[in-house]
């Protein structure tokens, strides 16, 4: 099968094309494009790939406004450090989606699943583009997210408004830390489950152990290896590490 990576992150270009090799030499990665304007020019000018690989959030554009411009056939894989809430939609539509860093196991059954699509030269079932013009206009049916969590606190149940919440972090339990300074256990069993429950544009999960507020954040130190180490704001003072691969991600929902 021929292949089309969109990604404007040459490192994590770079990275998924590798994986994208390790999990299925049997693909060729026809051409990396790094910009909406790049891969505009390119699929007027050369036949579609059998599977797209495509970022979202580029530098120039949403990449979603290549599906509007051009009728593409082909299934497509979305990779993304975040808006997941709003990509799941497509996931009953015959699209799959790769959260950032990718994960091989998770990169080996999404292509598997567009590979099925591309040998049984089936279409995804309907109402894709409706989809995608409902999340380019804000319309789309967006999950509720969750106000408040509730803590227990000397035998009782003390709600905390997630407003109010720095960070969470894992430390064998789950932890709310609030702005404030206070520390409560939070009655979740993973990260994960937290992290579907908050607005992405205002958390962000720095890493396996924790998840941290937008305004939170007291500083950001980059190191030689591409790595960053976040220091959150008094009384805090907590640093929390984000890996070389995240690093580009989370520079893009930082600045903006």
């Amino acid at each position: 099968m021929k292949a089309v990576i969109i990604e404007d992150e040459h490192l994590i270009a770079k990275e998924l094309a590798a994986k994208i090799k390790n999990v299925a030499p049997d693909i060729t990665i026809v051409e990396t494009l790094p910009s909406m304007k790049t891969a505009f020019k390119w699929f007027m000018e050369n036949a579609e790939p059998d599977v797209l690989f495509m970022d979202i959030q580029l530098s120039d554009g949403v990449s979603f406004e290549l599906l509007d411009r051009y009728d593409i056939k082909c299934p497509i894989i979305f990779t993304t450090a975040y808006d997941e809430y709003a990509i799941r939609a497509f996931k009953v539509n015959g699209v799959d989606y790769l959260l950032k860093p990718v994960d091989e196991e998770e990169l080996q059954r999404a292509i598997a699943k567009s590979r099925a699509i591309v040998e049984s030269q089936a279409r995804y079932p309907a109402p894709m583009q409706k989809i995608l013009q409902s999340l380019m206009t804000n319309q789309s049916t967006a999950p509720a997210y969750k106000e408040k969590f509730i803590v227990h606190v000397r035998h009782q149940w003390i709600p905390v408004n997630t407003k109010d919440i720095a960070c969470f972090l894992r430390d064998n339990l789950n932890y709310i830390y609030t702005f404030g300074g206070e520390k409560h256990i939070l009655d979740f069993t993973t990260l994960e489950e937290v992290e579907e429950l908050l607005d992405p544009q205002v958390f962000y999960r720095a890493n396996r152990q924790g998840i941290i507020h937008i305004d939170s954040i007291q500083s950001v130190r980059p190191h030689e290896n591409q790595k960053l180490t976040i220091t959150l704001k008094a009384p805090l003072k907590i640093d929390l590490d984000i890996s070389r691969e995240k690093a580009p991600a989370f520079k893009k929902w930082f600045d903006r």
